[in-house]
Formats: structure tokens, sequence, C-alpha cells
């Protein structure tokens, strides 16, 4: 068996260099070892370990290549054994447990390099089938959430298949036996006999636990770019089911799988941004679990910027070796010259290192070396070799002398210039002669020496020199250019409609340059002309005789020459006779024969000539036109033009494959559209903005996160399109940070101090260069809160219902956030009044912005409160300060509780009250106010008394007759008079009958005449008494005499009730 170690395969620089290697950082002597060998010419090494013991070549490798330039080291390359062990030859008890509850099959296969894939199978190689109730979890092991009657058999079987070696090693078979109580109890004895009894739990539903991972909580790490999987598998009856959250944010969607019946969750190429706490949830019909899973995300070093690349640097120049990469915990850069420490090397005074960088000044010869840039943390490492090839020469031009260019005029044209020497060679360009250079006007110089005409003109044809200079010597080229007429089709038919039977010509005329010979190609629906003899193709036309249906279509002619081409369609209708032809009144006809002329990088010129106007004048004209680079299929308006003008100057973008049309409006509407327009490609650019909206803010107290609008397809300018987002703290001496980012507008800078300025910039990149300077924007990063309280709080009492507060100001470094304001919490203690209960609701006054001092409303007089200030930013509020308290001030009382009236006669009554709730201070006394009301609702003069504060009634007397009266009483403080309370009294139920008793019932005469009333209808009670008993002696003479006088009936007999006199 062979093994092949191959480095620097054809390395450029190294193709006759002398390789050795080490192993184990011990070098490795390939003639001692006759299982050795180095193919000769290019360092591969071959190790025979056919007739070895494989383990003897494990070990770290590394490749050394010399020559008389310097010494390259590749990678290190750890080369190990791949093995499969035998699981060890254990008893397995079988499992006997209760239907319901939960069960875990360990697996615990034998460790092998690389580790196996692990299966679950039976004794017929089936695998076992699994659900959502059993699964395998990542470890290998086979849970169970709840078991069954039908999950009993005697062959869970583990195989683990190890990939590198092709074998397929089997656990000993698991039995399970799955009984109900009744068998437990039946079969307690075979527990004393091999027999393992998990669980005599019962087996009623429940709400869901967690199997794995135990506990409310755990954390892992991942590395970027690599796979991160989470995995939570419950129990529980029925089968719970299981669903994934970010705590602290959304799920990255298209990097995001559930696997495993949504028992793990796996997220490929992980990012920084994926850090943070992942929440499972177990969820059946008796209730829910939740487990967190902190993951951090730490990242081996990986290039910024790429690699160091090689320099060619002529003998005084300068030059920059770069190394930059990231990497969290940041990486460590370490310099070696000829794959030695950079501090070993000899001393160079042209040579500053500078952590990741490697300034040369004035380089003299002697100086090349070789230097490989080390970059390493906990996680991984980067190695690169750089080539510094101190190197003078003199320039050469390689591209082929006297060469030929054509061009189509007004298109643009590339000569090329391509050099070598060191110093690189400063290139320039002439016409004909030396007279002078050739740089603006229609003229652009490449940086590469490629001399380009944006819009070639007849003028531009002749011979060119192409000249190249360094301090060493001149070397010269010569090129030629020659213009061309373009290919146009001047003359070609319009949309045909044919009787069938009849002939039909399509003409397709052509103006070409004489000097290119074009070819015509005919095509039907855009395919090859069948094959008949009806069909007579000539140069510049087609022919069809006797014409029928399957000859209708669209036809097109094509014409092509070795530096352009150009085409025209017709569509061909077959009909049974002649259509009458169709008058249009009303929107125009499309505009026809599109032109690019004056073409340049950013601009065309655009011609057409308008269709018919169909009796209503043309407007304006619609330019429009569809990217067939980007967006295929999507027309976008570009410019309108005056109804009156056939041609615009067009403004372009860079990368974009234009194809234009147009469109004529009048008073009825739109044309259809033109026939698109040939397609125009301008060449790609660096970008010429830089996205809009940087901003900088923290999601956590330790990070800053980084966002901006990114740019549209359109103004990216080019391919690649990408962003450098650079960031450093806003201090004297802070260096940029820079990372290049991809498909995202948003970067997450971790490990910030707490709040801290930033200054941030986001500059668009893309394949052919970078965007302006971006301008700088200021940020912070995350917010925490607040650790200091407000010092000297000072309170000063105004009156009985507000405050003024003082403090001194937080200190800005102890907010960590942008200010928000202060909150005064306070609170009512007690009132001063001893017979008014506790309060301790707390109430929170807001201040915004940086107060340091600020007024308390709304209080209550008369009451002690209690209060603090503190300072809050956007994360929340900072530490209180010094609980204190102060005392307002007496206000006036609030009204009496109740006022009511007891014991009114006519000139007399009672008013009794209570004192009122809130007293605000020292009751001195309350305020009776009192005046009569009329029967017309007017009011009387006004009376007043002052009643002392201990008194809760008072006593009115000789009051003057008034059918209502209306009270009105207020307590009184030292602060004055508060609130009163009303009350309007009626003296007499009837108004009319106590008016007239009133009149007379002081009278002695009425006095008299009452006790007479009185008297007579006693004696008349006497005498009907005195009848009643009578008549029962002499019923017949009681008629008798009833019947002797009709008119004179004073009273009945049988009742002794009084008649009415007629």
């Amino acid at each position: 068996m062979w093994q092949e170690v191959d480095q620097f395969k054809g390395a450029k620089y190294f193709r006759k260099a002398l390789f050795s290697w080490t192993r184990n950082g011990t070098y490795l002597d390939v003639d001692q070892d006759p299982s050795v060998t180095m193919r000769p010419h290019s360092g591969t090494l071959v190790v025979d370990i056919s007739g070895a013991r494989p383990e003897n070549y494990e070990g770290v490798f590394q490749c050394t290549a010399r020559n008389k330039y310097g010494s390259a080291v590749s990678n290190n390359i750890v080369v190990r054994q791949s093995k499969s062990p035998l699981w060890s030859k254990e008893k397995i008890k079988p499992f006997e447990v209760r239907e319901g509850v939960s069960l875990v099959l360990p697996c615990r296969p034998p460790a092998g390099l690389p580790p196996p894939i692990i299966f679950w199978m039976d004794n017929n190689f089936h695998k076992l089938p699994q659900s959502q109730r059993v699964s395998q979890s990542l470890n290998g092991d086979l849970y169970f959430s709840n078991i069954r009657q039908e999950d009993s058999r005697n062959d869970y079987i583990c195989y683990a298949r190890f990939t590198h070696t092709q074998t397929i090693q089997q656990k000993q078979p698991i039995a399970v036996r799955v009984v109900n109580l009744d068998a437990i109890n039946d079969t307690m004895a075979d527990y004393y006999n091999d027999t393992e009894l998990l669980t005599d739990a019962p087996a009623d539903e429940r709400r869901p636990s967690f199997l794995i991972p135990s506990g409310h909580s755990s954390s892992m790490t991942v590395l970027r770019g690599h796979v991160l999987e989470m995995e939570c598998i419950a129990e529980g009856l029925p089968t719970p089911e299981i669903s994934w959250t970010k705590v602290s944010g959304d799920l990255p969607s298209r990097r995001t799988s559930f696997l495993h019946f949504n028992k793990t969750l796996q997220i490929v190429n992980v990012s920084e941004s994926d850090a943070g706490d992942y929440r499972c949830t177990a969820r059946n019909q008796h209730g829910f679990a939740h487990h967190t899973i902190s993951v951090a995300v730490k990242a081996a070093p990986y290039w910024i910027s790429g690699p160091p690349k090689n320099l060619v640097l002529a003998p005084g120049e300068n030059g920059v070796l770069t190394c930059r990469a990231s990497g969290t915990p940041k990486p460590s850069v370490i310099w070696l010259m000829n794959g030695d420490l950079i501090e070993n090397s000899p001393k160079d005074i042209s040579r500053k290192v500078e952590d990741d960088t490697i300034i040369f000044y004035d380089v003299q010869i002697g100086s090349s070396a070789v230097y490989q840039c080390n970059i390493s943390n906990p996680y991984g490492y980067l190695l690169s070799n750089a080539f510094v090839n101190v190197l003078s020469e003199p320039p050469r031009v390689l591209t082929p002398a006297n060469k030929l260019y054509q061009v189509i005029e007004n298109r643009p044209v590339l000569m090329d210039c391509s050099s070598f020497g060191s110093p690189i060679p400063k290139i320039k360009w002439f016409k004909d002669s030396r007279s002078s250079t050739l740089d603006g006007d229609s003229y652009i110089l490449h940086d590469n020496g490629t001399l380009e005409i944006q819009v070639a003109q007849a003028q531009h044809k002749g011979k060119y020199i192409c000249v190249a200079s360094n301090m060493l010597g001149i070397y010269e080229n010569h090129v030629y250019l020659e213009t061309r007429e373009p290919t146009r089709i001047i003359n070609q038919s319009d949309d045909m409609v044919v009787q069938r039977g009849r002939s039909v010509v399509f003409e397709c005329k052509v103006k070409h340059d004489k000097d290119l010979m074009p070819t015509m190609t005919w095509l039907k629906d855009n395919e090859e002309m069948p094959e008949d003899e009806r069909f007579v193709v000539e140069f510049d036309s087609l022919s069809i005789t006797d014409v029928s249906e399957r000859d209708a279509g669209v036809y097109t002619c094509i014409v092509n020459t070795t530096l352009d081409h150009d085409s025209a369609t017709a569509k061909l209708t077959v009909v049974e006779s002649t259509p009458a032809p169709a008058v249009i009144h009303g929107r125009p006809d499309a505009p026809t024969d599109l032109e690019l002329t004056d073409q340049k990088k950013r601009s065309v010129q655009l011609t057409w000539i308008p269709g018919e106007e169909h009796y209503s004048p043309i407007q304006e004209f619609v330019i429009q036109y569809e990217d067939s680079l980007l967006h295929p299929g999507h027309w976008h308006d570009l410019a309108r033009v005056p109804g009156t003008k056939t041609t615009a100057h067009l403004k372009l973008s860079p990368y974009v494959h234009y194809t234009f049309r147009v469109l004529a409006r009048n008073a009825v509407g739109l044309s259809v559209p033109s026939s698109p327009s040939r397609m125009y490609k301008t060449d790609p650019a660096a970008p010429d903005q830089n996205p809009k909206g940087v901003r900088g803010s923290g999601t956590e107290h330790n990070n800053l996160v980084i966002t901006w609008e990114p740019l549209t397809g359109l103004q990216s300018n080019g391919p690649g399109l990408r962003y450098k987002v650079s960031w450093r703290r806003k201090r004297p001496g802070s260096d940029w940070t820079t990372v290049t980012v991809a498909n995202n507008s948003k970067f997450i800078v971790s490990g910030t101090p707490t709040f801290s300025p930033y200054e941030i910039k986001v500059q668009a990149v893309n394949d052919h260069g970078e965007g302006p300077e971006p301008a700088v924007a200021l940020g912070y990063s995350g917010e925490d809160l607040p650790v200091a309280a407000p010092t000297n709080v000072q309170v000063s009492v105004r009156n009985s219902t507000w405050v003024k507060l003082h403090w001194d100001p937080v200190p800005l470094h102890s907010i960590r956030g942008h200010i928000q304001g202060y909150k005064v919490y306070y609170w009512r203690k007690h009132s001063l009044h001893k017979h008014n209960p506790d309060h301790t609701e707390k109430r929170i006054l807001t201040f915004s912005g940086n107060h340091s001092h600020g007024m308390l409303p709304g209080l209550h007089p008369f009451s002690q409160y209690l209060f603090n200030v503190r300072v809050f930013n956007k994360k929340g509020d900072g530490p209180p300060s010094t609980t204190q308290q102060f005392e307002t001030n007496e206000g006036e009382p609030g009204p009496p509780a109740s006022l009511f009236v007891t014991n009114p006669s006519l000139d007399s009554l009672t008013l009794e009250w209570s004192p009122p709730h809130e007293h605000n201070g020292h009751i001195t006394g309350y305020n009776l106010k009192y005046q009569p009301v009329n029967n017309s609702n007017e009011l009387g003069p006004e009376e007043e008394l002052a009643l002392a504060a201990n008194e809760t009634s008072v006593t009115l007397q000789n009051l003057k007759y008034s059918p209502r009266y209306k009270f009105y009483l207020n307590a009184r403080t030292g602060a004055g008079a508060g609130p009163a309370i009303s009350q309007e009294v009626v003296v007499m139920l009837d108004e009319a009958v106590t008016s007239r008793q009133v009149d007379i019932a002081t009278q002695g005469w009425f006095i008299g005449l009452m006790c007479a009333i009185a008297l007579l209808i006693l004696i008349l009670l006497i005498i009907c008494f005195i009848q009643r008993n009578k008549g029962g002696k002499y019923p017949v003479k009681e008629k008798e005499d009833a019947h002797t006088d009709p008119e004179f009936q004073p009273m009945k007999d049988d009742d002794c009730t009084f008649v009415e006199y007629s």
C-alpha cells in the first residue's frame, strides 16, 4: 500500500528547489528508511506501508522547499492510522419495563478514527423504524419517549460503520420486554434471575420532561463555518412534540434544518451571529417543559483580505506585506523568514515588522526572501508563504508586434500593451509619431497598459506605438487599428397577410463595409428553413410560391460579418381570402429602426424613426431598458423625451447589458413597444457610491451591531458586490479593524466594552475595485444598566401640593448608555393627621434628558413622603439614591364627609355633619352658610355662622318661615377654607296646606272651634251606641218611625254612619 504526501507541486518559484521533510519537528532522513522515497523534482513523499507497521508513520509532517531565493514551508500534515476496534465482550441483561414509561437503550460504540456511523437494526438486517416516539440520539443511543407493547423484541442491535476501513461492527443484541403492572407483580422473581427491572413508576399520562440534555439549561461551543447540532429528547405520555426558538433573535432560515423528528436543530456554516440562547420546548396535552442551550461561537483564524501576495520590487522601492486575519479569540501573528523566526534572522534595516504587517523601505539586491505568516489561536492556524523578489529587469512588451485590430465604427476598442520589468515599466501610447501622448478625450489609458477608445471613428485608424520604460531602459511596440462601417439591414419586409396559393417575397437589403464579406441566414420560427423547393433563398430575399397554412410563421434574416451582425423579422399570415385592411384610429404605431451611436462608457445616443400617428400627434416617447444580465425579462423606464424628438442621449450605469426599446404616446394612449435595440454592454467598474444609513448600536452589553442599507443591483457596478466593514474605538491611537461581508447588511462585533463610542465606515467593493472613501459614522456598543446613583439630592417644599427636587447628575461614564433621563420614585408614607392611614403605593415621575432638577406636583397636603432618584438609559434603571423624606405643608381641607338635617319644625332644625376625610392639616373650625328658598326657587338673604372645630352639630332657632332652606358647610385649616358640602331641605311636604294652617294656627278662636268639633263627634258616637242597643228590643216601632217622614233621615240605623244631604 502506497501513501503520497504532496506539497508545492508545480510551485512557481521552486521548480528547481531542494525539498526536505520533518516529522514531529524532527528532520526525516529519507535515505535511512527503505519504505520512504521522495519523487524527484516534486518533493512528493511516498510511504510504502504494505510491509511496515502503519503506526510507525503517524505524526505531524511538514515540507520545506529551498532554492537560492529562499525557503518556503508547507502547512502541517497530520497522518494518523484509521482504526475500527471491536466491541468489548459483555453480557447485556434484558430490559423489562412497564408500558408507558420511557426507556434508553445504550449503544456506546468503540472509539474509532474517524468516528463511526451508528444505526440500529434487527437480526434480519432491517433498520428499526424510528418516529417522534422512538429515535436515535446523536451519540447513538436509542430513546423511547414512552414504550408500548409492540416494542417488545429480542433483537435491538446497534451497528457501527467505520467508513475509512469499510467495516461494520455489531453490538450484542438487546432484549426488551414490555409488561403491564400485573405481569410485573407475577414476574418479580425474575428480578433476581438476571432480569433488570427498570422502573415501577405508574404509566399514567403525564407532562413532558427531558431525557437529554439534563437540567433547565446547558451550554456548548461551536466553530465558525462548522455545523451546529443541538439535541433535545423528551419523555412523556402522550408523546411530546419538540419545537425550537432562538431567544435572542430569529433562526437563520436558509441555514437551519430540523432533523430526527424535530429533536435535532442543525445550523450549517455557523457565523458569529448564531451565538446566543436557543430554547427547545417539549409539549403535550398535559403541559410543557423548556431547556435553554447557550451557544458560544468561536472561530479559527480566517483571512480578512486574503493571504499576503508575492512582491516584486526593484532596488530602492518600498513595499508592504500584509497578513490580516480575524478569529475568536483574536489570533496572534508570527512572522518567519525562510522558515525561521524573523527575530532570529539577520537584521535588515530596510525591513520593519509591525504586528500583521512588514514594511520594506529602499530594498536592495540580495534582499529577496520567502516570508511565512503564521496566524493562530486555540482553534486553528493559517500559514502562508509570500515571495519578496528584489529584481532589476529592463522593460519588455509581451504583446505581439504589428498586431492588427479591427473595430466597427462607433464601437469601443481595446489595444493591449502587456509588459514586464522591474521597476514596473511606465506605459505611454503615441499615434503615428511621438508628438504627444494619448491620454484623455476619447482615449483612456488603463493601469495594465491597455489603451481604450470608447467610440472608434474613421480618424482613429492608423499606427499606434506603445512605449514601456523604467530606469533600466525603454521598449516599444507597434500595433495597427482599422475601422469598418457597421453592417445594417436598410430595407426589410413588413408583416404580410397572403391568400392561400399565392406567392410572397421577403426582402432583406444589407449595407456593409466593402472589406467585410457578409453572410445571410434565413430562419423560420427561429429554426432552419424547411427543405422545400417552393422556398427560393437568395442573398437579399426569400421567395415562397404556392403559399399554404403551414407556411405561416415568423421569418428572420440574419446577416453576419467577422465583426458584427444584424437581423430583421417579419410575420406571415395565410388566409382564405384577402382581408379588408383595418383602419386604425387611436394609439400610434411603435417606433422603428432603433440605432445606437456615440457610444461611451457611461452614455450612448439612441435614435429611432417614429411610427404612424393615426391622426393624433405624438406627445412623448418613453425609453425603456432591459438588463439581460441581472434582470432579464424586466423592462424599466429610463427616459422620456418630447414627441418632436427622435434622439435621446442616455446616461448609463456600469456592468449592465442594456437592450433598449421605445414607446410612443399620444392623446389616445401608449403604442406597443418597438423591437428591441441590439444589446449594449457597459463595462464593470468599481462602485460609485457606498451604502447609506450606516449605524452602530449594541443589542447586548458586549457587542456592536453595524447595519447599513445595501446597494441595489444597478448600484453595484460590477460582479462580486461585498462590503468592507471597518470600525475602531474613538480614542487616540486606535487602529481600524476591517472585515469583508457579502450577501448581508449587518455585522456583529463581539467582545466590545460596554457603551463605548466607535467610528464606523462601510465601503462598497466589487471585483473591479473599491468605492469612494466612505464617510465615518459614529456608533456605540451595547448599553448596560447604570452603575451609579444621583448624589447630593435635595428637596425644597414649595407649598402643600408640590416640591422642587435638586440632584447632582450621574457621571456619563457611569450611565453606560445614552442617558434617557431621571426617574423620581416617591410614595406617601402617611398623613400627618393621626386619623389617616398609611399609604405605600409608589409612583414614578420621569424627567427626560440630562436634568439636575425637577418639580414633583400633585402631592397630598400635610403628608410625609419618601422618595429616591434614579438615572435610566435604554437598558433600564440604575441604582436608587439614598431614600429621603419630606413633609408637605398644611392645605385646605376636603369637604365634610356628610351633612344631614334632623328635627325640622316650623321655626327650628338641627344640622349634623362628619369631619372631612382629608383633613390636610389641623381643622380650626367650620363655616356654615344658609338661605331660604321660596316657591319660585328664588334665594333669600344669606346667613353665616362660624363654628368651633370640635362641633359636629348645630341647632338653628327662630327660623323665619320658608318652604325650603339651602345649607353650605365647609371646614377650615391654617391654610384656609376648603370646598363646601351643600344640602337643600324641604320643611313641609304639602306647601298649599302648610300655607293655610300657618295663617290661622295661632288664632284662639281656631283652637276653641277645634275643641267644640271634637266634643260634638264624641256625643254623636254615644248616641249611635245607645240607638243600636234600643233598636234590638223594638224592631216594628223602628220601622214605623223610619217611614213617617221620608224627607227627614239624619242617619242610617243599620250602620250608624252619616248620610249626605242633597
